[in-house]
């Protein structure tokens, strides 16, 4: 059966594409792309056409860095983003309990920093309304993890416990943990006790739900930044279930530095032999491991990103991956044909990524290779050009500077820092290509409002004028493409997935709002009136009435 999409504003991928009015898909492909006429002539006699009434057809939208496992599981918790107070966290943690009396464990997501008195937040906060069972809250940017007493002591830890490389226990003036652990101490410490309390339904059920939730918003592709053995098992477990995944992943595994060069470097040989491994499955056409990933500082709302200068507290942050520590396990991950993904958030963290980029290009030789930079959210210009020059792919979250979030992120930088962020201009302007996608779940995972911040640099949060640095903005196709191709080719997906083009996958999506005639402020409340994987209509408003 041939399906004619008619009526519609066709964007092909491509920035400076012209757009088109109708796509024709067939047995899973896009057949023809064009003038209504044109594609009615090639889909024939007996097509099913579907008149769109103007809306957008776009390709699917590729989320260029997520976490999916951990974005199911974020849904199932309490949501604390929008609480803008202690008393409201209480609040909601009190309920929740009311309402979960036979729990074992609480869990929370997204907490602000700003929302906590002096943005320190205590174990004893928590047990003024949950003492008895463990608590365990993320951090609105999953760098830290807030945890009341119970689930210190379920944890294990105690004044002798250490820090792990890069990542701190925060402690009192006695040396006694207050109940706010950073970055790798959140990670070692919190991930896995919890890896520990998750049952493999668990995870199978978060998956779900984060494929679900995605395919809902139109995103018909995603890149996995964080992937371990609990998910891995949990991916593999899905394709031996359904001989497929809901839509194409690539995925990053996720590397952790532990202080002992040998550990470190065994870490790529993982990755290699998982890489190997997932390929020869059934199914391996919907789930790649493309690189590694570096997690080489925190974030500037903890005053965890690595700067060239002190915050405005007079404190800075060591790079949680040095260049001395890191360079060779990059080496390793390069020689072995694995990309390079390196979350690095503060202007001397983006640094290092680079020095890391050359010393590849210097040991191993120059080849085509596609490393990426994630979030640079504070940067240099000499980065930025280093980047183009280098061929560095810009993995940015437009989301993570909603102005309703950023008052704690400038207060922190305090200086010229805190109105140069996010330099999306600057990137565009030399050259160097763009990736967009969400980070979910350390923000929210709705494409239309990433656009939307795209578009207009305002907040999708909370609705208003107030703006952070307007001329960051992109025009439509821009940001379409980011939310596209671009990430397609920042994820290394292939067949056509990114794109509208004949004989490429039929991954598309449908929105009831046209971006490039359309007013941007209707994107907030957009609707996904279609998402099709490999030509299969599979979620949004219209799948309910298909024929």
């Amino acid at each position: 059966m041939i399906t004619v999409l008619t009526n519609a504003t066709v964007f092909t991928g491509s920035a400076d594409a012209p757009l088109h009015e109708a796509v024709a898909l067939e047995a899973g492909r896009i057949l023809a792309v064009g003038d209504a006429d044109t594609v009615r002539a090639i889909a024939g006699e007996g097509a099913e056409v579907v008149d769109l009434d103007g809306a957008l057809v776009s390709p699917g939208f590729v989320e260029a860095h997520t976490h999916l496992a951990m974005l199911g599981q974020t849904l199932d918790k309490v949501q604390l983003r929008d609480a803008g107070s202690l008393s409201e966290i209480q609040e909601r943690l009190r309920a929740a309990r009311s309402a979960q009396p036979e729990a074992a464990y609480l869990l929370g997501a997204s907490w602000m920093f700003d929302a906590v008195p002096g943005g320190q937040p205590t174990a004893a906060m928590i047990d003024e309304v949950i003492d008895d069972i463990p608590v365990i809250l993320d951090s609105n940017d999953v760098h830290s993890s807030w945890v009341n007493t119970a689930a210190l002591e379920a944890m294990g830890i105690t004044a002798e416990t250490p820090d792990p490389p890069g990542g701190e226990i925060v402690r009192d003036a006695d040396g006694h943990a207050t109940g706010f652990m950073l970055e790798t101490a959140a990670i070692e410490y919190v991930w896995s006790y919890l890896d520990e309390i998750t049952t493999a339904a668990d995870r199978d059920r978060f998956l779900d739900t984060a494929f679900a939730a995605y395919l809902a918003n139109g995103v018909t592709a995603a890149t996995d930044m964080a992937l371990g053995e609990p998910e891995l098992a949990a991916v593999v477990r899905l394709l031996e279930r359904d001989g497929r995944l809901p839509f194409p992943v690539t995925a990053h595994w996720l590397l952790r530095p532990t202080g002992d060069p040998e550990r470190d470097l065994a870490q790529v040989a993982r990755a290699v032999e998982v890489r190997d491994q997932v390929a020869a499955l059934d199914g391996s056409e919907w789930f790649r491991l493309a690189g590694v990933k570096f997690i080489l500082d925190g974030v500037i709302d903890a005053c965890t990103a690595a700067m060239r200068a002190p915050y405005a507290n007079g404190t800075n942050a060591e790079a949680i991956w040095s260049f001395q520590t890191a360079a060779p396990v990059a080496v390793a991950a390069d020689a072995a044909g694995l990309q390079l993904a390196m979350h690095a958030i503060g202007d001397h963290a983006s640094e290092i990524a680079l020095d890391l980029v050359e010393e590849c290009v210097r040991a191993n030789g120059p080849r085509l290779r596609s490393p990426r930079i994630e979030h640079l959210e504070s940067v240099t210009d000499d980065t930025i050009r280093r980047m183009a020059a280098l061929g560095v792919v810009a993995s940015l979250q437009p989301v993570h500077c909603d102005p309703a979030i950023m008052d704690n992120w400038m207060a922190m930088l305090g200086d010229d820092r805190a109105e140069t962020g996010f330099p999306w201009q600057k990137f565009r302007d030399a050259g160097v290509r763009i990736a967009l996608g969400t980070d979910a779940p350390t923000a929210p995972l709705e494409a239309a409002h990433n656009l939307f911040i795209a578009l207009t640099t305002r907040s999708a949060l909370s609705p208003g004028p107030a703006v952070y640095h307007p001329e960051r903005a992109f025009t439509p196709g821009q940001a379409l493409e980011g939310l596209t191709r671009a990430g397609a080719l920042a994820g290394e997906f292939d067949d056509g997935i990114g794109r509208i083009v004949p004989g490429g996958r039929a991954n598309l999506v449908v929105l009831d709002v046209n971006p490039f005639t359309g007013d941007p402020d209707d994107l907030l409340e957009a609707t996904v009136l279609r998402t099709y994987v490999d030509g299969e209509l599979v979620a949004g408003s219209a799948a309910s009435t298909r024929e």
